[in-house]
């Protein structure tokens, strides 16, 4: 298998992955108030050939409430991103998330210091 990685544009480094960082931080787990980005339930973000927008992400728990609804949402939200042709998103259970993946925002705002 080949890796069709490609660089973003020199004259707007990230520009694309921002754009999808930034809408991976509108949704939300609805049993904990903070948004997936932050809780560290996003494990790659990656802009391939093409614009294809590729999300590795886990859930908190494989019995959360919106396993089956949350990665439609998101990759819902990121097709609307200009820029992006197509939005892969895969769920995996390998790391298994754990509170210590969330970052320090996250853990401030829930009071886990």
């Amino acid at each position: 298998m080949t890796d069709n990685t490609k660089p973003l544009p020199q004259d707007e480094p990230g520009d694309l992955e921002a754009a999808v960082i930034d809408v991976l931080r509108s949704c939300y787990d609805p049993e904990i108030p903070v948004n997936i980005y932050d809780l560290g339930l996003i494990y790659e973000v990656r802009i391939d050939a093409g614009d294809l927008a590729y999300i590795r992400m886990t859930l908190t728990s494989p019995m959360c409430p919106v396993a089956e609804s949350l990665p439609v949402e998101i990759e819902t939200k990121i097709r609307d991103i200009a820029g992006i042709s197509d939005v892969t998103v895969e769920v995996v259970w390998d790391p298994p998330w754990t509170p210590e993946m969330m970052s320090e925002d996250a853990r401030l705002e829930l009071n886990m210091f």
